[in-house]
């Protein structure tokens, strides 16, 4: 979202985003040194809050939803996302006390909207009443083109949101940065919605579990939990990915799905109660093994998890797991693939004598990220291959 601020000392309002690769700020208006500054930090509020209200259809929108039927989930958030178009006119001409009651919106983006025209009301400043209203349709506008995909100017700042739905537009711009570079490219982060990132991972990690398991005789579902035993990684919600692509879900619907279940736990909503309840079961079932004084039933109970994702901000959570799971598929490939280099390096090393010991070291140095770079070059060409058979899995 982006936040509005007040410089006191230049008598400005501010407005301020994030993009993934820091934070970007725009000058909105410049007030007379007069201007009341109590008032125009509640403009700047309203301002905030509108920005908030009207990302929120974007994280979460009615296609997301389960149902369209009227006073359902769905329906709320299609009258939500629809409350756009009144905006203008609620800054404007906003709801004001009349009687000692005023009406009140149910829409937060739409009563938003009135609190930013009565701020205006008490600040007094026509000029300024213009400048809002192009600054809210800026803002809005941004919201329409990330919901088309389009994350340019204002819109980038949705690579730090975390979405129950993905853009086909950005599953393919992902697709394409990790065809480029499997292990996941900085663009990944900076230029994609991270919910769709994670969905081109999610078939980017198992086209590169398959090309592993061909190699080392594991499964697929397995190769990333192994790769754990080469080097500590968080294993977990990678193999758990494997896992739902392997028992017949899509990327989208995997990765959706996690996403949405982490949102609703942040949201304070408990989503599955049938399988906490399972959770509950095992744990006390686990502590029952553990005597009062050892402090384990403690561990076992503090140890549950209502999501394996980081509540406030499981698409970028998860995205990182599984280009770390792609990384530790890199692992175990280079464990079992042969690599001629490696062969002439120890037949150079054979024939060359004795060296000092400085010079060995930089040799062994160099051999090593010869040899690194080489396998991560042939562990990227295998992965392209097997991702480019098997695209029409990826949405």
């Amino acid at each position: 979202m982006t936040r509005y601020c007040v410089d006191p000392v230049r008598h400005e309002l501010i407005a301020v985003w994030g993009t993934g690769q820091g934070e970007l700020a725009a000058r909105v208006a410049a007030l007379p040194a007069g201007t009341d500054l109590a008032a125009l930090s509640r403009l700047a509020a309203a301002l905030t809050q509108l920005s908030t209200a009207a990302w929120r259809t974007y994280t979460h929108p009615a296609s997301a939803a389960d149902s369209l039927d009227v006073d359902s989930e769905g329906w709320h958030r299609e009258q939500e996302r629809r409350a756009f178009e009144e905006v203008p006119q609620a800054v404007e001409a906003p709801n004001l006390p009349h009687g000692g009651t005023m009406t009140v919106s149910y829409s937060p983006v739409l009563e938003n909207a009135h609190r930013i025209g009565r701020a205006l009301l008490a600040l007094e400043l026509p000029e300024l009443t213009d400048t809002i209203r192009d600054e809210t349709a800026a803002e809005l506008a941004a919201v329409e083109s990330a919901e088309l995909g389009d994350l340019t100017g204002r819109a980038q700042q949705a690579v730090l949101l975390s979405r129950e739905g993905a853009s086909p537009v950005q599953v393919a711009a992902a697709d394409r940065l990790l065809e480029e570079d499997p292990f996941g490219p900085s663009a990944l982060y900076s230029e994609v919605d991270p919910t769709a990132a994670a969905v081109a991972a999610a078939h980017w990690l198992r086209a590169a579990a398959e090309a592993v398991s061909e190699a080392s005789g594991y499964e697929a579902s397995e190769v990333v939990r192994e790769a754990d035993t080469i080097e500590a990684l968080p294993h977990e919600t990678p193999t758990l990915v494997l896992e739902l692509l392997d028992a017949g879900f899509s990327p989208y619907d995997a990765v959706t799905g996690l996403v949405r279940h982490a949102m609703k736990v942040a949201d304070g909503v408990l989503p599955d109660p049938a399988t906490f309840r399972e959770q509950l079961d095992e744990a006390e079932e686990m502590v029952a093994q553990y005597s009062d004084d050892d402090g384990g039933s403690e561990a076992v109970l503090s140890g549950i998890r209502l999501t394996p994702l980081d509540p406030r901000r499981p698409a970028r959570d998860l995205l990182e797991d599984l280009l770390l799971g792609i990384h530790g598929c890199w692992l175990v490939h280079d464990e079992y693939a042969e690599s001629d280099e490696d062969d002439e390096d120890a037949d150079a090393e054979n024939t060359e004598g004795e060296q000092p010991d400085d010079a060995a070291d930089q040799e062994q140095e160099e051999a090593a990220e010869r040899h690194q770079h080489h396998s991560r070059a042939q562990f990227a060409a295998l992965v392209r291959t097997v991702a480019a058979r098997n695209h029409e899995r990826l949405i």
